[in-house]
């Protein structure tokens, strides 16, 4: 018997009932399947509730002190502007373009869904672009919580996150992420960064036209470029325009007038307007990132610095304007590049920039050189002129010119003639620091960041040369010298290193016998700085170098009073300020205060504390801050050094500083072989150190001293720098006892200013006469006459002056 008819089926009906059952289990496994799937797509499913206290990485900007923007830090380049601040029309232009009906749905819009499906069938047959119809809640999920991998699956979980953030935020709070949170092309996240970097104006101040072409771009910013696509870009910023007319959001009049707006970017995106504190914002990025990690890049954080603008502008100007004069002093160096034929010479000439701060220099191509006469031809817009015959006889007292030579020139002002121009070879930097608080006013690394970002002020370690004599001096004042202490410059021969004789020189060669410690350092003598030290002790003189912060650590060895240990120029700058604050080192900074997006301060360049700064007022004393930096010597001495620098400028080695006409001081410095040129000066205002040399550390010419190359760049900075200041007087200590000696007003520590006595019958001298120096015989001694000239032997360490 057949097994259907045992259970008394006929076969139609069994088959059916196979049917059934198979029908049944694929259901049952399809339905198993289906679980496992989502519970395998939905593991691991945000939670939408995170997005409460979201915020995206948004850039830290950094301001000077006085408000202005010189810098952002970011890895995406974006400013947080709450849903309040968002312009209305801003916000109805993202609106129309994106998501018409996003006040009225639940996170999907299933009606523009079904409305952009239609539309793509058209799209489709006319080979254009497919719409998405993702509402913009679902574009918040996919761009915060999501990847954008094109999958079923995260399709899902977009729609599914959607209703759940619907359902956690409010629809601002949903808009305000997305607008800040959508890349709008330009290097801009959020529609603040956008703002900044297609028309460098907050969002607060754009037009209606502007607020359209950002909101035609999230669907494809390169497809819209402004300058690569500027056609296609105007026509869908129309687009966006026509909506919101459509929508009734703007009128019919104003939309016909923005679309006829041009469209007007700017070339690049600015990180900020301001261009001259390149140096100063990157060591301010390095030292943030020492302080606060990539918190800095992404925390949004608020930068105020110590930057002055006026004087930062003034630092760079003087710097550039030096080296440039130094460098032409030393010749023409040839044209920068060369072509045989005219033809193609501009793709040639664009492989070659002229520096970014020198705005007005145009790479040229000389087309005739006949007798004195050289002319040349503009690249771009092919103007053409003579150079002017000065410059045509430097080139010629160098490598001279000839047609083909690719150059750079500068238009000269009122006429078709150029000034020849050439990049300088030598480098150098200008710090300037405010000396009471440390503030780090000015900072020039070099002569230029757009062709070398390397920060010659923080990084180049350079033996200062008679720049460190200073500190030589305040050590013996510190132990029992006085100004009018009288030491011998005369000839000094030492046993070296490696049984080797030292001998170090005067920069003249001559020797002038008995000085007072103020005249020897006008005068920067080293054969008497040398003998000074021996007295005072180089471990003393090591330990107060290290005290002020000229560097961590020096050896104890004679040559390091003529500046032979290698120091930077910021932290010799640093240093000086201690003369003219009264004896304190204070720490140099950039960054005065860091406060969060909540205004929350993290972060305070100024240390002291200020224990009833908070209380409420209640008529009794107020407050009293200490003064800032530990005490590294007596206000006194440190007075005393300052008039002495004083006497540099009126009797010494930098009297070309003279012509500023108000109270300043500073010391000249030059290295063995002219390898560097140096000046720090001051004002009751300003310490201003100025470094000028090779960045391979190489000669930079016979007489090419602090005085010739340093200290025109010091004078030309604080003539633009020191305008608004009054002509203030250095403050001396109220302890301090003066005296005059040798017709100069001399201050003392109490009980060692000189003493008037009757001079002895056998001295020489008559009437009344001030001890210079207190000798152990308590006798008062003429000064020695100077010891003849020894032969001079030259080596490594001698000519430091």
């Amino acid at each position: 018997m057949a097994p259907w008819r045992s259970v008394g089926l006929k076969l139609p009906e069994r088959w059916i009932a196979i049917a059934g059952v198979t029908v049944l289990s694929a259901i049952a496994l399809a339905g198993f399947a289906l679980a496992i799937y989502a519970a395998w797509l939905f593991h691991d499913m945000p939670d939408a509730t995170d997005l409460v206290d979201y915020r995206p990485p948004t850039a830290t900007r950094a301001y000077a002190w006085d408000g202005t923007l010189i810098g952002e830090f970011s890895r995406e380049r974006r400013i947080y502007v709450p849903y309040d601040n968002i312009p209305p029309h801003l916000v109805q232009a993202f609106l129309a373009a994106e998501d018409r009906n996003f006040f009225s749905h639940g996170g999907v819009d299933a009606l523009g869904l079904t409305r952009a499906m239609m539309k793509n069938v058209a799209n489709a047959a006319n080979g254009r672009r497919l719409e998405g119809g993702s509402t913009i809640t679902q574009q918040v999920a996919k761009n915060v919580l999501l990847t954008s991998e094109a999958t079923v699956g995260r399709k899902l979980k977009e729609a599914i996150l959607a209703g759940r953030l619907e359902q956690t935020l409010n629809k601002e709070q949903i808009l305000e992420l997305y607008l800040n949170e959508i890349w709008l092309g330009y290097r801009s996240y959020g529609v603040g960064a956008a703002a900044y970097n297609y028309f460098g104006k907050s969002i607060s101040d754009l037009t209606l036209a502007e607020s359209a072409y950002l909101a035609a771009l999230p669907k494809g910013p390169d497809n819209y470029h402004p300058l690569r696509r500027k056609a296609q870009a105007i026509v869908r910023r129309n687009w966006v325009i026509d909506q919101m007319a459509d929508l009734g959001w703007v009128s019919r009049a104003d939309a016909e007038a923005a679309k006829r707006e041009d469209l007007k970017v700017q070339k690049a995106p600015t990180r900020a307007k301001y261009r001259d504190a390149d140096f100063f914002v990157e060591e301010v990025r390095r030292r943030g990132l020492a302080t606060m990690g990539q918190r800095l890049n992404e925390g949004g954080y608020y930068m105020r610095t110590t930057l002055d603008p006026r004087l930062q502008t003034a630092a760079r100007v003087a710097l550039m304007n030096g080296l440039e004069k130094y460098d032409r002093r030393h010749g023409w160096r040839g044209a920068w590049g060369h072509v045989d034929k005219a033809e193609g010479w501009e793709a040639v000439a664009k492989q070659e920039s002229p520096p970014s701060e020198r705005r007005g220099w145009r790479a040229a191509l000389i087309t005739d050189v006949s007798g004195g006469n050289v002319r040349v031809r503009l690249a771009g817009d092919g103007g053409a002129g003579a150079i002017v015959s000065q410059d045509v006889a430097w080139a010629r007292a160098g490598k001279g010119l000839r047609s083909g030579d690719l150059v750079f020139v500068e238009p000269v002002e009122g006429g078709a003639s150029f000034r020849l121009k050439q990049i300088p070879a030598v480098n150098g930097a200008l710090v300037a620091i405010e000396p009471y608080s440390g503030r780090v006013l000015a900072m020039v690394g070099g002569y230029s960041f757009s062709l070398s970002n390397f920060n010659r002020a923080t990084q180049a370690m350079r033996q200062p040369g008679s720049a460190f004599k200073p500190i030589v001096y305040a050590a013996a004042l510190e132990n029992g010298y006085t100004p009018s202490s009288v030491v011998m410059d005369s000839a000094i021969t030492l046993r070296g290193a490696g049984g080797q004789d030292w001998t170090p020189e005067n920069y003249n060669r001559r020797y002038y016998g008995a000085l007072t410690l103020r005249r020897g350092l006008e005068l920067s003598r080293n054969a008497m700085t040398v003998r000074l030290a021996q007295g005072v002790g180089m471990s003393r003189i090591s330990d107060l170098a290290v005290k002020m912060g000229v560097v961590k650590k020096m050896d104890k060895v004679l040559a390091m009073a003529l500046g032979a240990g290698e120091t930077t120029p910021f932290r010799l700058t640093a240093a000086y300020a201690a003369f003219v604050n009264g004896g304190r080192r204070v720490e140099p900074h950039l960054i005065e205060l860091v406060q969060d997006r909540n205004g929350e301060t993290i972060f305070r360049g100024d240390k002291r504390d200020c224990p009833r700064c908070n209380a409420a007022f209640n008529g009794d004393e107020s407050p009293r801050v200490a003064p800032d930096g530990d005490q590294v010597m007596d206000p006194i001495t440190a007075y005393q050094i300052t008039s002495m620098l004083q006497g540099v400028v009126q009797r010494g080695t930098a009297t070309s500083a003279l012509v500023l006409n108000r109270p300043v001081g500073g010391k000249t410095g030059t290295t063995n072989e002219y390898r560097s040129a140096w000046f720090v000066g001051f004002t009751p205002q300003v310490v201003a150190g100025v470094f000028v040399g090779f960045d391979d550390n190489r000669s930079l010419g016979e007489g090419e001293t602090g005085t010739t190359a340093a200290v025109p760049i010091f004078v030309e900075f604080m003539q633009d720098a020191a305008k608004p200041w009054p002509k203030t007087e250095f403050k001396a200590p109220a302890n301090a006892k003066f005296a005059t000696v040798r017709g100069i007003r001399e201050a003392f520590r109490p009980g060692t200013e000189p003493k008037v006595i009757q001079a002895p019958l056998d001295s020489g001298l008559s009437g009344p006469q001030p001890y210079s120096q207190v000798w152990p015989d308590g006798k008062l001694t003429t000064p020695a006459p100077a010891a003849p000239a020894a032969p001079q032997k030259k080596d490594d360490m001698t000519g430091l002056y």
